[in-house]
């Protein structure tokens, strides 16, 4: 019989040896550790939607008659819907279980063991996550002191060989967009152009409409954060024409399940709704930055996004953070070089940000 260490030498060793993505907990998780109610959760560490989603995704996902059939695997209605909000062509477009399944296919697609793929940290921890799982070799570029990217050293990376670099504009988790001219430059290498456009609903800023110039750039988006589908899982992306073809062939047939395609139809039908709420986002960001400006032991940076970084520059921000937790708030701490002594804060309801802010105030 075979044993618990023969399956151990089966298991490829780059899986063992690549660190695992540490996730966010969600509300039930939390109460049940601190033994409070979910009244008392404040909970921005998710970047997450704190008004949800639109009402018309809830009556649509109760009356839905069609749970036991399976969802249409090319996603037609709802690619046809996203090419009238995208501007972009049906061909060019193609939907997954949330943006992380569409960052996993476009590796799959395009790597070969060991090739690699170039990284702009500090930035979202599924790029390199996805390309160790798929065997990739990460080559790390880091952000300038503003979080701005190197050009000059990421286009000499992608240029020596890199099958793919990801961006992230705005990035997460700082907050700032990539200017069009940089992603331009970079689009001069023989290399895929990932722009991973999660936080576009808050930016306005996109390279979407540069898609069918550019036969090597891809655009990712979300329906998580502006439209309040984080649990639902449904993302989409724009592509070259050709590659829609290739990742239709190696997608899951039913990547996209029938919830959330109607939640995201229903979601794409009540855009005055939720271009309302993002309204009311932004406004809170603004007021939110202003109250953490207050604090002269923070170092505030600004953001195009529905979160806000901070640099602790008096104090501890690991400590600041369990201390938080003990309150009941929660924000999101990044264990790293790059980012020990920062906090990143998602934009949340006024209540919430009052809260917050009492509570940082009585850390001092």
């Amino acid at each position: 019989m075979i044993s618990p260490e023969d399956i151990e030498k089966l298991v490829r060793p780059e899986i063992k040896a690549m660190p695992p993505y540490v996730p966010i907990q969600p509300i039930n998780v939390l109460v049940r550790r601190l033994e409070i109610s979910e009244t008392e959760v404040i909970k921005l560490d998710g970047n997450e939607n704190p008004y949800g989603c639109s009402p018309r995704v809830k009556h649509a996902l109760a009356d839905y008659a069609y749970y036991h059939i399976y969802p249409d695997p090319e996603q037609r209605e709802l690619r046809k819907e996203l090419e009238k909000y995208t501007g972009v062509s049906v061909k060019n477009i193609l939907a997954g279980s949330g943006s992380d399944e569409l960052i996993d296919l476009i590796l799959r697609l395009f790597l070969k063991p060991g090739d690699r793929v170039v990284n702009c940290p500090p930035t979202f921890g599924m790029y390199p996550f996805s390309t160790d799982v798929c065997g990739g070799k990460v080559v790390s570029i880091p952000r300038k002191p503003d979080f701005s990217i190197d050009v000059a050293r990421s286009f000499k990376a992608i240029s020596g060989g890199a099958r793919v670099i990801f961006i992230a504009s705005p990035n997460n988790p700082s907050g700032n967009i990539t200017p069009e001219t940089a992603i331009l430059e970079l689009l001069k290498a023989k290399a895929v152009v990932v722009v991973d456009e999660a936080y576009y609903e808050f930016s306005g800023v996109t390279m979407a409409p540069q898609v069918n110039k550019y036969p090597n750039l891809i655009v990712l988006r979300t329906f998580s954060k502006w439209a309040g589908l984080a649990g639902l899982r449904v993302g989409y992306g724009i592509f070259p024409a050709n590659m829609v073809e290739y990742l239709m062939k190696i997608k899951q047939p039913y990547n996209v399940n029938a919830a959330a395609q109607l939640a995201a139809l229903e979601s794409l039908g009540d855009l005055d709704y939720l271009r309302g709420t993002i309204k009311v986002i932004l406004k809170e960001r603004q007021r939110l930055m202003e109250k953490l400006g207050q604090l002269d032991w923070l170092k505030v940076y600004p953001s195009q996004s529905n979160f806000i970084l901070c640099r602790v520059l008096k104090g501890n921000a690991t400590a600041i953070h369990k201390e938080l937790q003990k309150q009941g708030i929660f924000i999101r701490y990044f264990d790293t070089p790059q980012l020990r002594d920062c906090l990143r804060i998602s934009v949340g309801k006024p209540e919430h940000t009052d809260k917050l802010i009492a509570a940082l105030k009585r850390k001092r």
